[in-house]
């Protein structure tokens, strides 16, 4: 995977979670997935295609999410129901977004689809193309979440 695909989704997580949750993710290490289980109790996945095709995964452990979500909406969480599912959507849709507009200056053009969103413990997350996907850990004051992208150039 060509890392100008990377970057503008590292720099757009943190970006958003930022302007919208006031909280400064820390990227870590990246490493290859080695298999399709997600990380996080909940998962946001959008899938691509135009100049890159693929799938990114945003998923949150539920101490994270709930952190984000209390400082974005300013409602206390503790349980993973339909309106933390609706806003880890959401925000997966608005790093899409941030990314594909900094592909765009890149001369990349990338269209999204709708997010689905998947929930519980040890999930699975099955991504459009087949072959390992590159895990880029968050953390934060509040948990951790890690990006799982899986994404060919055309």
């Amino acid at each position: 995977m060509d890392v100008r695909f990377i970057n503008p989704f590292i720099q757009a997580t943190a970006n958003v979670l930022k302007m919208m949750a006031f909280i400064e993710p820390i990227p870590g290490k990246p490493y290859l997935k080695q298999d399709q289980r997600a990380t996080g109790d909940v998962s946001g996945v959008i899938g691509f295609t135009g100049d890159a095709k693929g799938s990114l995964a945003l998923s949150f452990t539920a101490s994270c999410i709930f952190a984000i979500l209390t400082n974005m909406l300013g409602e206390s969480y503790t349980e993973v129901n339909d309106e933390v599912l609706d806003a880890v959507g959401e925000l997966t849709n608005m790093i899409s977004g941030d990314a594909r507009k900094r592909l765009e200056g890149e001369g990349l053009i990338i269209s999204a689809a709708i997010p689905t969103i998947i929930s519980g413990k040890k999930h699975i997350i099955k991504h459009i193309i087949t072959g390992p996907s590159i895990i880029i850990p968050f953390s934060t004051a509040h948990g951790t979440f890690v990006l799982d992208a899986c994404l060919e150039h055309r």
